[in-house]
This record gives structure tokens, sequence and C-alpha cells, in this order.
């Protein structure tokens, strides 16, 4: 059966090759975030096409960033979501509570320290809890 995995697609473990895991995701809670960053469509959208060039992943149409949540004050604020050649990026906006939750799930490798860093810088965090996960 011929596939066109090359050598470097795989996971190594030692010498041997593993079968490729499906995708990598970074979850990100941020806090304390910039308020003017986290609450204008302008500003999440030029995020989102920064980010694609930071993590070197290629964008699938327009980010899309509706507002809503209103009926409770600590949803109100603008969503994101950003499909990506290998997924997807995906962040929800708390303008109450100055928060901003921000996952970034493809099937393309990233460098996760730099996404982080560039998120907690662009948003201004003063806080920020993230989870790795690989999924198989």
């Amino acid at each position: 059966m011929k596939t066109d995995l090359k050598e470097n697609d795989f996971i190594t473990n030692g010498d041997s090759l593993e079968a490729p895991s499906f995708g990598w995701e970074l979850i990100m809670d941020l806090y304390e975030c910039d308020q003017g960053s986290i609450s204008t469509e302008e500003s999440i959208k030029r995020y989102a096409r920064e980010l694609c060039d930071v993590i070197d992943m290629k964008p699938y149409g327009e980010p899309m960033t509706p507002y809503f949540g209103e009926k409770q004050e600590h949803t109100k604020g603008y969503s994101l979501l950003q499909f990506i050649e290998t997924s997807s990026i995906t962040g929800h906006f708390s303008e109450k509570t100055g928060a901003a939750y921000i996952n970034i799930f493809s099937c393309k490798k990233y460098d996760v320290e730099k996404a982080e860093k560039f998120t907690k810088d662009f948003f201004g965090a003063k806080r920020v809890s993230s989870r790795y996960i690989i999924r198989e």
C-alpha cells in the first residue's frame, strides 16, 4: 500500500518508526487580558491572521468572529473560528472577566511554546493556564 507519508511525518521512538499521531492541540485559558484586544473584532481577526504566520499554518478562508452570549454577562463577547488547512483555531472572549479561551488544533505539528508566548503577548494576559494534548 502506497502512502504519502515521509519519514519526518512519524514520531520517532528510538530507531523505530511509529504510526503518526492524528494531531496536536494546545488549550489556553488566559486571564487579566488587555480589554481592547479581546473586545474588538478587528483585533481578534488580526490575532488569527498573525498566529497563522507565527506557527506556519495556512488559513482556510477568513476568520469568523460572531458576537453573542449576551444573556449572561460572563459569556458576552466575541468568539473566533479560523479554519486552517490542517484543522482550526478557536477562541471565546469574555469582556466581563477579561478572559480568553483559545484552542489550536492541527494535524500538522507546530511550535507550542511560540504559539503560547505569541498568544499571551498579543492579548496582554497576566496569567495563562495551558494544556497540550497529542491526539492519537
